[in-house]
């Protein structure tokens, strides 16, 4: 029968492909347990080689199954996450290590489609993912997610919701169906910002997406103020006059001095389910120029799909019904680089702290 030790000997010979280090001396390999034939492990890896997790996986499983012995292989999924930096006068949240928000100038690019999307994607990649409705006019993530009720409390916490591996809150959840529309002044709207920042058990989150509503009010302004946001995403689609809407939302963060990792371009061309022809429906790179204009990353575009927004309408994200689709590897490869961004952004803090996420087949 193996042993451990020959167990790290053999996953030592696999390989990270963005580090270029072996698996066993980057730390990626933990709990390692053999035991009547079957080997198991936890495969934890940062979010560079995040895309890269089933070339992994494969390689680990064929080194580990030619020793003696070894029946079945069983691995787990774990994502190895830089805490993001403290920043002076602000109070993180508790257990949180990163907050993202999600944003965008003006409404109707989106921006909410592309925020569960990503959520459901960093929580498939392995990672402990949230997502914080901060539209409290109009509240979308109870629909997008498929999942509208009261949610609990313990003691004075409340417990966030929980759907396709993602934990949410959005005030939805708390307004009985068909109710009246939210009429709030900005300090309304500030205060159940911070009760949801501040009064919600999120627990241990890598990523708690916030989804921001549009333009640049009273729920951005409190979002910047209270807490260190790890970064801004910017959503937006991709003709010429959203290039100057775009603009101001990012001056907005730059002078609150949050870090920009980068715009998403949505509904960037249109493919035909027929006949497989594409067409600009607005017009053509216009997120590319103005990442470049504006001097940000760029992640990436994503195209109109009908079935993104079917199974938005559905309460089941193209990512959970359709992993396989071309149009879930786009947001899987986005969600990836916003990520990376993110850590860039952390890489200053010390060493990474790894964090064992929700077990997956290899």
């Amino acid at each position: 029968m193996a042993t451990q030790q020959e167990v790290l000997a053999a996953l030592g010979t696999v390989r990270e492909p963005q580090a270029g280090k072996d698996l066993v001396s980057l730390g990626a390999i933990r709990d390692v347990a053999v035991q009547d034939g079957t080997v198991r492990f936890t495969v934890a890896l940062a979010p560079p080689a995040w895309l890269e997790r089933e070339r992994i996986e494969t390689a680990c499983r064929a080194a580990v199954a030619g020793l003696a012995g070894v029946k079945a292989v069983e691995i787990r999924r774990g994502v190895s996450v830089a805490a993001g930096r403290p920043v002076s006068g602000k109070i993180a949240i508790d257990g949180v290590k990163h907050v993202v928000a999600v944003a965008s100038g003006k409404g109707g690019v989106g921006k909410s489609t592309v925020a569960v999307n990503l959520a459901v994607a960093l929580g498939q990649f392995g990672a402990e993912a949230g997502l914080l409705d901060a539209d409290i006019y109009g509240p979308s993530i109870p629909v997008m997610m498929g999942i509208n009720r009261m949610p609990e409390s313990a003691g004075n916490r409340i417990q966030p919701l929980e759907q396709h591996g993602v934990r949410l809150m959005s005030l939805g959840f708390l307004l009985p169906p068909g109710s009246a529309p939210v009429i709030w002044r900005g300090p309304m709207v500030a205060g159940a910002i911070q009760q949801f920042l501040r009064e919600v058990d999120w627990g241990t989150l890598d990523y708690l997406l916030v989804d921001l509503p549009p333009g640049t009010g009273d729920a951005q302004l409190t979002l910047c103020q209270q807490i260190p946001l790890s970064g801004v995403v910017v959503v937006m689609t991709p003709q010429d006059l959203a290039v100057g809407i775009a603009a101001k939302a990012l001056a907005m963060f730059r002078q609150l001095k949050v870090p920009v990792i980068g715009i998403v371009e949505n509904m960037g061309s249109f493919l035909c389910p027929h006949c497989g022809q594409e067409t600009s429906i607005f017009s053509k790179g216009g997120g590319g120029r103005a990442a470049e204009e504006l001097g940000v990353p760029f992640l990436g575009s994503i195209p109109l799909d009908a079935a993104v927004c079917e199974t938005g309408d559905a309460g089941r994200p193209i990512l959970e019904r359709d992993p396989e689709a071309s149009i879930a590897g786009i947001i899987r490869g986005i969600a990836a680089k916003m990520a990376v961004r993110v850590q860039e952004e952390a890489a200053d803090v010390g060493p990474q702290i790894t964090v064992i996420g929700k077990p997956g087949a290899a």
